[in-house]
């Protein structure tokens, strides 16, 4: 029975490493097995996004009985840490520790602070959504705490994401790091979908018990997968204090080292924008196919699956061609270039009462992002000094995930205010919302293509080729 089974994990491994998506993201010293265990840690937190954004965004409003602004400012918290990215990945960089780590401490903070916002979580929205014995309890205590567990979980989502980039980009060498970008996001979107589904299953027949046993179980599961995520990733002696060393530089002299080469600020510039643009139709989707083209419940939670899927395809095509040295801010152009006819395609649907280009186009529309995403975060990677990746990759985590939230925000505001003003029925708010996230995909453009186009790009693209 040992040896069947040694031949049937040689079989399935032989599979995946010809099959699987970024496989070739491998090497001798990182083999596929090392990185899929690594990618754990975004299969926690694809979880513990699906956990907040969809099921207790539904839980909350529905069978809790929360006010829908309520329940809008509680997920929004996690974003009041998106900014310090950039110095939690510093922290990592300069990190010193007796055990010898500096990128496994933070991942495991991470999750520690992920769990204990999920441990309390449950109880502080019985007491919020004022349910059973929890009634008794002052309302206050309710929001404070439940603002305490969103907070925690979005600090630890930060830390963890962070640090665990940066530990991915220590482990593999430039030329694979475009397929362990690749490997990494599939993976959140993997956990994100799968976590759904289990969510919905256990949550079918409601209960406020069941309610705490999931997510409670969410918690303990983050730290299961992320132990075993991080099991010996990191080899100890890097981080180890020395004596007589000299002191590290501090915050802010590194991020002036930073910010000052390679045009830094150009690039995150460019994620800004770009994220922004891609980001403000999150919330507009699905509504825009209800009230402007009619479309019933179950046809418009397709078009989640075809936004998601297109960013799957988006970021598996662009693995593939950055792994061959396709320069990363072009693809990342590419994107914001496909997003152009896509936002079109969304607009012309309304005058044309077209759900079929209303689909194609928001396929288009994950399928952009997805490359756009990879190519900033690719380049990112690329042109991080190898003693500041882990702030490089903050401040790219930083600018993508305030602006993201930025983006959602930004939406919503300007459809209501068209709305509010009037003249334009139900059609005029959402082609505004699109006509501006066109307008800010061409800078998105023309920014890339600078960048693409600089003699720092130039000679790096050189030097990798040779």
């Amino acid at each position: 029975m040992n040896r069947l089974s040694q031949s049937v994990m040689r079989a399935w491994i032989g599979l995946g490493a010809k099959y699987l998506p970024f496989a070739d993201a491998a090497t001798a010293d990182v083999p596929i097995e090392r990185l899929l265990r690594l990618s754990l840690f975004q299969v926690s937190a694809g979880m513990t996004l699906a956990l907040l954004v969809g099921t207790l965004n539904r839980v909350m409003i529905v069978e809790l009985h929360v006010p829908a602004s309520l329940v809008a400012v509680m997920l929004a918290m996690p974003l009041v840490f998106a900014p310090f990215r950039a110095l939690i990945g510093f922290k990592s960089d300069t990190h010193q520790s007796e055990l010898g780590w500096k990128r496994v401490p933070f991942i495991y903070k991470g999750a520690m602070l992920q769990f204990g916002g999920l441990a309390i979580m449950p109880f502080a929205l019985l007491v919020l959504a004022r349910q059973g014995h929890a009634a008794e309890v002052p309302a206050w205590v309710g929001q404070a705490a439940a603002a305490l567990a969103f907070l925690l979980v979005g600090a630890g989502l930060h830390i963890s994401q962070t640090a665990g980039l940066a530990l991915a980009t220590d482990l593999t060498p430039p030329e694979k790091q475009p397929n362990v970008v690749g490997l990494m996001y599939v993976s959140l979107l993997a956990g994100s979908i799968i976590s759904a589904l289990i969510f919905g299953a256990l949550l079918a027949n409601f209960s406020h018990g069941r309610l705490v046993q999931v997510i409670q179980g969410a918690g303990v599961a983050t730290l299961l997968l992320t132990g075993i995520a991080v099991w010996k990733q990191e080899a100890r002696g890097g981080a180890r204090r020395r004596p007589g060393a000299a002191p590290d530089p501090s915050f802010r002299e590194a991020w002036a080292c930073f910010i000052a080469g390679d045009k830094a600020m150009a690039r995150l510039v460019a994620v800004g924008l770009g994220t922004l643009a891609f980001s403000m139709q999150d919330v507009m989707l699905e509504p825009y196919g209800g009230q402007v083209l009619g479309l019933t419940v179950s046809r418009t939670t397709v078009l989640t699956a075809a936004l998601a899927g297109g960013g799957l395809l988006g970021f598996s095509l662009a693995s593939y061609v950055l792994s061959r040295g396709f320069d990363a801010f072009r693809m990342a152009a590419c994107g914001a270039m496909v997003g152009v006819p896509a936002f079109l395609m969304i607009i012309a649907a309304a005058p044309l009462a077209s759900p079929l280009l209303f689909g194609a186009g928001t396929l288009l529309i994950g399928f952009g992002g997805g490359l756009f995403g990879h190519g900033t975060l690719t380049a990112t990677m690329n042109h991080a000094p190898e003693d500041q990746r882990g702030l490089a990759l903050g401040a790219w985590g930083a600018v993508q995930a305030t602006a993201a939230g930025c983006g959602i925000a930004l939406g919503a505001i300007l459809r209501d205010s068209v709305a509010a003003i009037g003249g334009g029925g139900t059609v005029l708010p959402y082609l505004s919302v699109y006509g501006l996230e066109v307008i800010l995909l061409m800078a998105t453009i023309v920014i890339a293509y600078h960048l693409a186009r600089s003699p720092d790009a130039t000679n790096r693209r050189t030097a990798d080729a040779r």
